[in-house]
């Protein structure tokens, strides 16, 4: 349309004769030239436009889908030219019926506008937006009649093999950046931490001669760590089970294991730091990824939902119980709680158990309405026997 208005209107301003209509000297029937040339040049900038917009629509079958005698392309001009004149030569109601001619040319022409054809390459959510529109007939039923009209398509055989080059084409490239939104993220952090963050802050903290303890909760980890190895050597001289050994040696020992524990936790300190400017930097990898990324990422969305909505309504019923129960269901708070504890020490942050139980209170129940929101709103108009295979089996 952008193509059509510039093009339209370099050519009205250099030959401003385009949109002009001559109207019959003859023509006077009390009403002015003004009025009388109103649907003259009306009818001139329909056709005009009609001309035009064919240059860029597919040419349809006139055998099939418009007949002769009803397809503009197949009036001639001249034809048209002279069946106006007759229209405007009309008596004291000729204008009321120009009127009512250039409404009804509007609704033909809109009428007669040729359908989109729905290509057997299409996909079913396709069809499905064409057959949502009022029907007699149940989707169903014209789905099969689709089909059928495939079937007996001289072209189909072009038309699957083309399909099925298309699907593998698509198949492999969401498979390889999947890989890639995988293995990328990983790689940045492994590299950024061992060869770029690493040696940096193992210079820094050796410099500095920072603390072996980021937070409480790995001091109070160390502490009980000692005294359960103290304990243990005590327990073990007591019943015979290590040689006796004075207080001295004891003391000694449990001195070098608290050097050996300070050791452990400074390492897990200075980890835990490195941890956490990796991941940023990984994240940072993941997020240019998907920025170049938007016609694969497209054609991950397409794969996958292929993928869900291709599956059968007991596989569909199945993975939705298996996630809600794994997510939001019952168990799920004992997940979540170990899930945050770990991220946590891997970040070397404490363990906030006001924090976790918050999260646990509120992130499932989102989660929760979400999918139920996406069962209620999507899945029961596209599939509404998964709906009720599903809520059967969850019963």
């Amino acid at each position: 349309m952008s193509e059509f208005r510039s093009s339209s209107f370099i050519v009205r301003t250099f030959d401003p004769r385009v949109m002009d209509f001559q109207v019959p000297a003859s023509i006077d029937n009390g009403y002015g030239e003004n009025l009388i040339d109103k649907p003259a040049i009306f009818f001139r900038k329909l056709r005009f436009v009609d001309d035009v917009v064919a240059r860029y629509r597919p040419k349809p079958d006139i055998s099939l889908d418009t007949p002769p005698e009803v397809s503009p392309a197949l009036v001639p001009l001249n034809a048209q030219q002279s069946s106006l004149n007759g229209q405007l030569a009309s008596t004291d109601s000729g204008l009321a019926k120009r009127q009512t001619l250039a409404a009804r040319k509007q609704q033909s022409t809109v009428a007669i506008a040729p359908a989109a054809k729905i290509e057997p390459g299409e996909s079913d959510q396709t069809r499905d937006g064409l057959s949502d529109r009022a029907s007699f007939l149940p989707r169903s039923i014209l789905r099969t009649v689709d089909r059928i009209k495939q079937d007996l398509d001289p072209k189909a055989e072009v038309e699957v093999v083309k399909n099925f080059r298309t699907s593998k084409v698509k198949t492999t490239i969401a498979l390889k950046f999947i890989l890639l939104l995988i293995i990328v993220p990983l790689l940045t952090q492994q590299a950024s931490k061992n060869f770029l963050i690493g040696p940096v802050i193992d210079r820094l903290r050796s410099e500095s001669e920072a603390d072996a303890f980021l937070n409480f909760e790995m001091e109070e980890e160390a502490l009980h760590e000692l005294s359960r190895f103290e304990e243990r050597l005590r327990f073990e001289v007591i019943i015979g089970k290590a040689p006796q050994l004075p207080e001295r040696d004891i003391e000694r020992s449990v001195q070098d294991k608290a050097i050996e524990i300070e050791e452990t936790y400074r390492r897990r300190s200075a980890e835990a730091i490195k941890n956490v400017f990796a991941d940023i930097v990984a994240a940072a990898a993941f997020v240019v990824l998907l920025i170049n990324s938007k016609r694969e990422v497209a054609l991950l969305k397409s794969f996958i939902d292929e993928i869900v909505y291709g599956l059968s309504d007991s596989a569909k019923a199945f993975i939705i119980i298996l996630f809600t129960d794994m997510f939001v269901g019952f168990h799920s708070p004992h997940g979540w709680e170990i899930l945050l504890e770990s991220l946590s020490r891997h970040l070397g942050l404490p363990a906030n158990r006001d924090f976790i139980f918050l999260f646990i209170a509120t992130f499932p129940v989102i989660l929760d309405t979400v999918f139920k929101y996406w069962i209620f709103r999507y899945l029961n108009r596209i599939s509404p026997s998964a709906v009720a295979t599903y809520r059967n089996m969850n019963e």
